[in-house]
Formats: structure tokens, sequence, C-alpha cells
């Protein structure tokens, strides 16, 4: 499974952000592509320790037996439910949050994954740094086709 910590991963996510475009319309979901490039950032603060989602009751009763689901090579279902403290509404400018999630890609890349160790998913509770890697990986990977890149 890809894991945004492998340099060859994250420099393919990069190429791929670079290919999006303004107009670029989402294949699903309710976002504007602004709107997704800064929910992926704010989901990047949390797995980083920049900020904080309280865990959600239903993740506290099954967000433990639902890792497996996140955790493999099958892709994240369409119009999957997100965290409503990164569910981006108010509008946000393309090409200022297309470089804030390139910069938060390449600070995953540097500081590597000691920094997100052990910090608390919202639904799944706390992750190691490895799970860290392969979901931040498969939710860029998720909205990168949701706009067609």
């Amino acid at each position: 499974m890809n894991n945004i910590f492998d340099l060859s991963h994250s420099k393919e996510i990069l190429v791929r952000i670079d290919q999006l475009m303004q107009s670029a319309q989402p294949q699903w979901g309710q976002m504007n592509v602004a709107q997704m490039l800064a929910h992926c950032s704010s989901f990047h603060d949390i797995a980083m320790g920049k900020s904080h989602s309280p865990r959600s009751w239903l993740g506290m009763l099954v967000g433990k037996f639902a890792k497996p689901i996140f955790y493999n090579d099958k892709p994240l279902p369409r119009n999957m439910s997100t965290i409503q403290t990164i569910m981006i509404v108010d509008k946000r400018e393309f090409e200022v949050e297309k470089e804030k999630l390139k910069q938060s890609i390449l600070i995953l890349q540097s500081d590597g994954p000691k920094n997100c160790a052990n910090r608390t998913h919202p639904f799944f509770g706390v992750l190691t740094s490895e799970e860290w890697g392969k979901g931040i990986y498969k939710h860029l990977d998720h909205h990168l086709k949701q706009f067609g890149v």
C-alpha cells in the first residue's frame, strides 16, 4: 500500500496536485477544488498535531473495527462522510490552497513519520505513523481522483 512518507509516493501526489485546474469540477461530493485542497491540508494538520478534532461517538464505538476498511488497497467510497471540523464550506483561493497543500506534503515528507506517531484520528482513534502515512496517501488519492487527476 502506498505511503506519503515514501519519497516516490509523495512526489507522485505532488505531480498530480500540479495537474489540478481551478476550473475542475468534482465527479462526486460537495466541495469545489479549492475547498478540497484546504480540506486535505486540514487533515494533515490533525496528523501533525497542529489541530485537533474531537472523537465522534460513532468513531469511539466502531472506529477501531473500521480501520481495516481504510488501511487497504481498495479505493475509498465516493461520498463518504467527512470529519465535520474539516468540512470546508467557505470560499477559498485555489492557488493559495494548492501551494499550502504542497507545502504540507513537503513538511510531512521532511519531518518523517515520527511527527505523526500515535496521534488521534477523529474516527479511528490513535494511529501509528505507518497508518497515518498510508491513510494520508489514500485520502489524497481519493480527492485527486474526485477531480480527475
